[in-house]
């Protein structure tokens, strides 16, 4: 009897396994746009979640009775679901896999809402058939509820014997296959696609404990290696823009989800971004500039735009790290008499901004607490940004001057709706519903940008500012990549994805008449020099990544979060190395020189982040002094 009992209480656990292994390659195949190359590619992808679901459902074993079993079992079998469906509803919009910082940005849930419903499908309640299948098994089977003794030894050590089998299997096949895999924390689908995503959110577990135990314990010394590749790799800026608007306001405008493939570009025979495109003539264009955002998308922007280091791998900065010291713009602006503020139509805890903004140095947050948002004024993520400028505009005429401004649109935001009455333009027609309602909202924005840069006109705003527009992040995910086929005319190959990461960014100084495009690869960033440059305040001690856009000796090399890169003749994306005048894959070879530097940015950036090391700067030097002085006030 007992051995019947072992042998049920085993059944029920590999039918689980199996039901769920199953489940996840189907998803895996159907929710997740994973590149397939190989054979053995293909195989990991089908092995990798045996592993874990051996491991966590195997444990049913320990169990005394069935039932307790079967409960174990059903009730864990719906936990590993959800993670799966958790998984691919955020897929659905960033294209990125779940990570534990995610999870803790509970905050933003109430935000949420509206792009939640957007990505739900009524399909997705298949992915939790398996387990009302087992739960029918369950009950068909009634439970000995007599208590007998657990699985033998023997079983569960053969049993365990073989989940780590199948696991040191799995994780040797995909370093063969992908060499030093464990080291590309930042590269999930890769991860996703050789261990799977089980594993991958272990490993992801692992990762965080590790960066909580990394502040605890750096120290100044960690900051030496870092601070000798940034001044090996400084570069002179330019000597003609030094100063070029030194004592004018600047506003800063972060179009949402704008990318440079609209600019002077067309629907339906109309202009997408009118505006934008007369603007950029009478701006210093960038035509090459790529936004470097991860998980954290709009908040990743800021966090680039005032600090010139690059967002994390995993999570946003403004969550994990946002009590960090840094060197911010704001705070660095405050030295030379300006004033700073931001403007968002939002909740001011969204994305932990009441926390981050003042410990970057703003000096003032205008959040919704400070707009007249209303049901007939708001769409979508809230305030519309006619109304969102027009109320900003009063506000801005109270600041002290000089001053350092930062405006936060809303409305060109996935799920890109908008009432009818501030259509300018039709919707796209393609197979995207997310496309389609892309261009009336970007036509949208680009009217609420015009009218702004009328209104500071108008309260003699305008002649005393620079203004500074650049895209936040991408608005289009890859998911729609059959939809941009139609529209671009072409197939969306790593290559032309990642060149789809371009965002518009102009600078425009009013009465400025040497305005021109300038093509040499840039990114967000390399915001914070460029602007400090041309206040007239010196870089030459600032910890920061970018450069100077204006710089003759400036590299033509951009890396994205993702660890891709960009050079004037070469994209690495995806392992591959394409060659930009054929937009074809290339000898990897040719991008070897960069791989290494694109590495050491990041984890450069990284260190300084998770270790907080700027603590340990004064603003000229490093001091190991500062340790414990520092660390007592945190």
């Amino acid at each position: 009897m007992k051995d019947k009992i072992s042998l049920s209480k085993l059944s029920f656990i590999l039918t689980a396994v199996v039901l769920l292994w199953i489940k996840t390659y189907i998803v895996y195949k159907t929710q997740f746009d994973i590149t397939i190359e190989n054979s053995t590619q293909e195989f990991l992808l089908f092995i990798n979640p045996l592993s874990f679901l051996l491991l966590i459902l195997g444990a049913g074993l320990f169990f005394k009775t069935r039932k307790g079993a079967k409960a174990y079992v059903l009730t864990t079998s719906f936990i590993v679901s959800f993670i799966l469906f958790a998984n691919v509803m955020f897929y659905r919009f960033f294209n990125d896999f779940l990570t534990l910082p995610v999870l803790f940005q509970t905050s933003n849930m109430g935000d949420l809402g509206n792009s939640a419903f957007e990505l739900f499908k009524l399909t997705d309640v298949l992915m939790f058939v398996d387990v009302i299948f087992l739960a029918v098994l369950a009950s068909l089977f009634k439970a000995n509820n007599k208590v007998d003794e657990p699985t033998t030894r023997k079983t569960r050590f053969a049993f365990y014997i073989a989940v780590v089998a199948v696991f040191i299997s799995n994780l040797a096949l995909a370093e063969t296959e992908r060499p030093e895999l464990l080291t590309r924390a930042f590269d999930r689908e890769m991860l996703v696609k050789n261990i799977g995503t089980y594993n991958y959110h272990i490993y992801d577990i692992v990762l965080q404990s590790k960066t909580k135990a990394q502040r605890a314990f750096a120290d100044s010394s960690e900051f030496v290696e870092t601070e000798n590749y940034l001044k090996a790799n400084q570069k002179e800026p330019n000597p003609d823009m030094f100063g070029k608007a030194k004592g004018k306001n600047v506003i800063v405008v972060s179009l949402e989800s704008t990318q440079s493939f609209v600019v002077n570009n067309t629907i339906n025979g109309e202009e997408v971004t009118p505006f934008l495109n007369d603007f950029i003539e009478e701006s210093y264009y960038f035509d090459n500039f790529y936004h470097q955002t991860g998980q954290g998308k709009t908040a990743d922007s800021e966090f680039l735009l005032d600090n010139s280091l690059y967002p994390l791998g995993r999570g946003s900065v403004f969550f994990t790290h946002g009590t960090n010291e840094f060197n911010a713009t704001p705070e660095i602006l405050k030295e030379e008499g300006y004033y700073s503020a931001v403007f968002h139509a939002n909740n001011s805890s969204f994305w932990n901004r009441d926390i981050v903004y003042p410990n970057f140095g703003y000096d003032r947050f205008f959040n919704i607490n400070d707009y007249n948002v209303t049901d007939e004024n708001s769409v979508g993520w809230g305030l519309k940004d006619k109304e969102f400028f027009e109320q900003s505009v009063e506000h801005m005429k109270t600041l002290p001057q000089p001053f350092y401004s930062k405006f936060i649109t809303l409305t060109n935001h996935f799920p890109f709706e908008l009432d009818e009455e501030d259509r300018m333009v039709d919707e796209y027609d393609s197979n995207s519903r997310t496309l389609n309602r892309y261009f009336p909202t970007l036509r949208y924005q680009d009217e609420a940008f015009k009218q702004f840069i009328q209104k500071l006109k108008d309260e003699g705003l305008y002649e005393d500012s620079i203004i500074v527009v650049y895209g936040d992040h991408y608005g289009i995910s890859q998911n729609h990549n059959a939809a941009m086929e139609k529209y671009l005319g072409k197939e969306v190959t790593p290559y032309v994805w990642t060149q789809l990461q371009r965002v518009p960014m102009a600078i425009h100084i009013p009465g400025e008449t040497d305005n021109k495009t300038i093509s040499k690869v840039s990114g967000q960033v390399d915001l914070k020099p460029t602007i400090l440059h041309l206040l007239g305040i010196t870089t030459d001690n600032h910890v920061q990544f970018g450069t100077d856009m204006f710089s003759e000796d400036k590299l033509d090399f951009t890396v994205l979060r993702d660890g891709s890169f960009i050079t004037d003749k070469y994209v690495y994306t995806s392992d591959k190395c394409y060659d930009k005048s054929t937009e074809q894959e290339t000898d990897r070879s040719n991008c070897e020189p960069y791989m290494e530097k694109a590495k050491q940015e990041l984890d450069y950036s990284d260190q300084i982040v998770y270790g907080d090391l700027l603590r340990f700067y004064d603003g000229t030097t490093y001091r190991p002094d500062k340790k414990q002085e520092e660390t007592d006030k945190k």
